[in-house]
């Protein structure tokens, strides 16, 4: 095998820089997702939008003042943003919520909510959850865990334990809601490892959101800053 062949097998990694974009490599796809909300202006599904052209290699503004958007243009230098990672340990636990229904168990991780608001379908997932012996509650239920991009919402079998996920490629999402007018946090899914700065290995997870407004409280996570107006 040839070395350009080995340099494509890279796995997909997200690097948090020190006060900088989110280094992007792996040949990691780029694709904007845009919120599609119901007649009552509730969100209920995704529609794709533009597909960026795959790069081995890129990197992702995260101090939300770059005039590249998604990608950085060194505006944080200018900025002199300041990025400091908090959302480490067991910052998820202390936050998290255990709802168990007939057919249907819920984890709610509150603290990766990064208010896209799918969870307000219907009359909540969390009552949903608890009807889950009724198969329309229980399909709108996964429907909405599933839509959930920062994976606040992780449903279970209740007779099995196995966790309900999406099959998702390693991908980047750059999300946006056109009804709110409002750019929201990267969609990374498949479980792209992300890196800190220090190097510190977070968990890998199937769907998790990270923070490109530079507000978040929550670094590098999405902590719903960018929808707090």
């Amino acid at each position: 095998m040839g070395e350009e062949a080995k340099k494509d097998e890279v796995a997909p990694r997200i690097k948090v820089s020190k006060d900088g974009p989110y280094l992007v490599s792996g040949n990691v796809p780029l694709v904007e997702q845009l919120v599609i909300s119901d007649e009552d202006g509730v969100p209920c599904s995704w529609k794709e939008g533009r597909r960026y052209p795959l790069q081995r290699s890129y990197a992702l503004c995260r101090c939300g003042k770059s005039s590249k958007k998604p990608f950085c243009d060194g505006a944080h230098a200018k900025a002199k943003f300041v990025g400091t990672e908090k959302g480490r340990g067991k910052f998820a636990e202390k936050g998290t919520e255990l709802f168990d229904g007939p057919v249907l168990e819920l984890k709610d991780i509150r603290p990766y909510c990064s208010r896209a608001r799918f969870c307000h379908r219907g009359e909540g997932i969390w009552k949903l959850t608890a009807e889950s012996d009724d198969p329309e509650a229980r399909r709108t239920a996964i429907e909405i865990a599933a839509n959930c991009p920062a994976g606040r919402l992780v449903l279970k079998e209740s007779s099995t334990g196995k966790e309900i996920e999406p099959e998702l490629e390693p991908s980047i999402g750059v999300t946006s809601d056109p009804a709110r007018e409002e750019e929201g946090p990267l969609w990374v899914r498949g479980g792209i490892q992300v890196e800190g700065a220090d190097g510190f290995l977070y968990q890998k997870r199937n769907r998790v959101t990270l923070c490109r407004c530079g507000k978040s409280k929550n670094m590098p996570f999405c902590d719903g800053s960018h929808a707090m107006k």
